[in-house]
C-alpha cells in the first residue's frame, strides 16, 4: 500500500480519509504544514465537500499476521476476517445526530456521488505522518432504487403480494385447528348424553280379592314415579 522503503519502529496508525471529486481533489493534502494528520469531521467538510475529512483509523497489521489463503478460504472465518481487515466506509449513522458519540464520524455517503479516497500512515510516537498513498480514482456511489419501480414480473412478488401470501398460507392451520376442536367437542357432548341418568315411571298394580259378600269391586291404586320399597294398596269396600 504504501512506497516507504524505510524500517519501521513503533506503533503506527492508518487513517483513512475521503473527500468528493472536484477538479482539484487529486493535489489536495491531508496533513498540516507541520506534517501531522488532519483530524476534520464530515460536519466540518460538509461530508468531504470543501476538503478532505477522517472517515477511519485503524493500527497497523504486520504481514506476517495476515491471514494464510487457507485461512481465507474457510467458510467458518468469513466474519472474522471481514471484521479484522475489512474497512467500510459510510457504516455509521448515528454520529450526525448522537451529541454523545465518541471516536470519528463515519456517516452515510451521499448517492450518486463520486468520491476519492487516500490511506495515510501515521507514527504514533510522533504524531507526524510517515506516509501516505495517493487520491484513488474516483469511484461512484449508486442510487437507491425505489421498491415502487422494481421490477416484480416474471417470477419476482411485490411486498404487498408476499404479505398476501403469507396471510392466505396461515388460514389452512387456523381451520385445523377450529376442525379439531369441533370434534373435541363432540366426543365432550356425547360423554354428557351418556351420563345422565333416566328415570322411568314404574306403575306398581296389586290386585285385592273380592271379599264375599261384596259387589263392588276393589280399585288398586296407581304410584307412578320412583320404585318405593313396598307397594301401597287403598282399597274401597261396600258394605251390605
Amino acid at each position: 500500500m504504501f512506497d516507504s522503503s524505510e524500517p519501521l519502529s513503533g506503533t503506527y496508525n492508518v487513517y483513512l480519509y475521503a473527500m468528493i471529486d472536484s477538479a482539484s481533489s487529486r493535489n489536495v493534502s491531508v496533513q498540516s504544514n507541520a506534517g501531522t494528520p488532519l483530524s476534520t469531521t464530515s460536519q466540518q467538510t460538509q461530508g468531504g465537500r470543501s476538503g478532505p475529512y477522517r472517515a477511519a483509523a485503524f493500527d497497523l497489521t504486520p504481514c506476517g499476521d495476515l491471514p494464510s489463503l487457507d485461512a481465507v478460504g474457510d467458510v467458518t472465518r468469513t466474519s472474522e476476517i471481514l471484521n479484522a481487515y475489512l474497512v467500510r466506509v459510510g457504516d455509521n449513522g448515528t454520529c450526525l445526530w448522537d451529541p454523545n458519540f465518541q471516536g470519528l464520524c463515519n456517516p452515510p455517503l451521499l448517492a450518486a456521488t463520486e468520491y476519492r479516497f487516500k490511506y495515510v500512515l501515521v507514527n504514533m510516537s510522533t504524531g507526524l505522518v510517515q506516509d501516505e498513498t495517493l487520491w484513488s480514482d474516483p469511484i461512484r456511489t449508486n442510487r437507491p432504487i425505489p421498491y415502487s419501480v422494481i421490477d416484480t414480473w416474471p417470477g419476482r412478488r411485490s411486498g404487498g403480494m408476499i404479505v398476501i401470501t403469507s396471510i392466505l398460507g396461515s388460514l389452512p392451520f387456523f381451520l385445523l385447528v377450529g376442525f379439531a376442536g369441533a370434534i373435541v367437542l363432540s366426543f365432550v357432548d356425547v360423554g354428557s348424553s351418556d351420563g345422565e341418568t333416566t328415570h322411568d315411571s314404574q306403575i306398581t298394580q296389586e290386585a285385592v280379592p273380592k271379599t264375599l259378600g261384596t259387589s263392588e269391586p276393589s280399585y288398586a291404586s296407581v304410584n307412578r314415579g320412583p320404585p318405593l320399597d313396598r307397594a301401597e294398596v287403598f282399597t274401597s269396600k261396600l258394605q251390605d
